[in-house]
């Protein structure tokens, strides 16, 4: 069963950590892609540009705008895609990021 991790970020927040702080988290992302490809449960994993854009169509017409807003605080940094038994062995996947420690990671079931 594949499952969606997203791991949020505050860039403020982010950029107020210190050295040994991002280390240890760059390194726990490290040792759980090892962990996950050895176990097999490794589909993906990405970290997501700081620009986007939000599209909306209004009958014909295609509304662009920029994102995130400036009054969002939290933006999807980055994801990973597992394989999985169930939810609660993704739950336990999330809560080895490094940024679990500090903030919360959104788990979703990818339906088939």
């Amino acid at each position: 069963m594949k499952h969606l991790l997203l791991i949020p970020n505050n860039v403020d927040t982010w950029n107020a950590l210190s050295a040994s702080e991002l280390e240890e988290i760059m390194q726990a992302h490290t040792s759980l892609q090892k962990e996950l490809r050895a176990s097999g449960e490794f589909v993906e994993a990405h970290e997501l540009g700081e620009e986007a854009k939000f599209v909306k169509m209004n009958g014909n017409r295609c509304t662009v705008t920029d994102g995130p807003f400036i009054e969002t605080k939290e933006v999807v940094a980055g994801y990973y895609i597992v394989d999985c038994v169930d939810m609660a062995r993704a739950v336990e996947i999330a809560g080895k990021f490094g940024e679990a420690r500090r903030w919360q990671i959104e788990v979703r079931r990818i339906d088939p």
